[in-house]
């Protein structure tokens, strides 16, 4: 039934995406990288509305998105792309679970971003005391499979 109500629900959302809010445009790709139910159409389809909007998103949003993405395989360079753009200027507003995420997503997508990481490891470690232990053990395996030296990141978590 599950798969069923999940195609039903692909083929009523994806004529319709240029009226979701930001937050519901994360939310149902959060949905189907969760699910593990495989959309590939939609999810084109929700990187191609979500990619111009993503100033519009607030940090949980953007990392659900990465995640969601990564979580189900989908190839989206141009949408991660978006994504670390929208997110670099913004990353001291991210809470631990979304600096995380956005680490794991990245890495499990295999996007490329030097620059990026930079950053994001400066931003994961000022707030690496308010982690968790999953946060810190995803943390540090993303940065570990990215092949990106974090040296003071993770000396911090160690």
């Amino acid at each position: 039934a599950a798969p069923a109500l999940l195609d039903a629900i692909a083929a009523a959302a994806s004529p319709r995406l240029d009226d979701f809010k930001s937050q519901e445009l994360a939310n149902l790709a959060w949905a189907y990288g969760k699910s593990e139910h495989a959309a590939p159409a939609l999810l084109d389809k929700i990187a191609a509305a979500a990619t111009p909007r993503l100033g519009e998103f607030q940090p949980q949003g953007l990392a659900n998105t990465a995640w969601a993405f990564a979580k189900a395989g989908h190839p989206a360079p141009s949408l991660f792309e978006a994504i670390t753009l929208a997110a670099v200027t913004r990353l001291g507003s991210f809470k631990p679970q979304e600096l995380a995420n956005t680490a794991w997503a990245c890495a499990t997508a295999q996007y490329e971003a030097p620059p990026f990481y930079e950053q994001l490891a400066y931003a994961c470690r000022v707030r690496i005391s308010d982690f968790n232990a999953q946060e810190l053990a995803n943390t540090a395996w993303a940065f570990a499979k990215l092949g990106h030296p974090a040296p003071r990141l993770l000396s911090a978590v160690a």
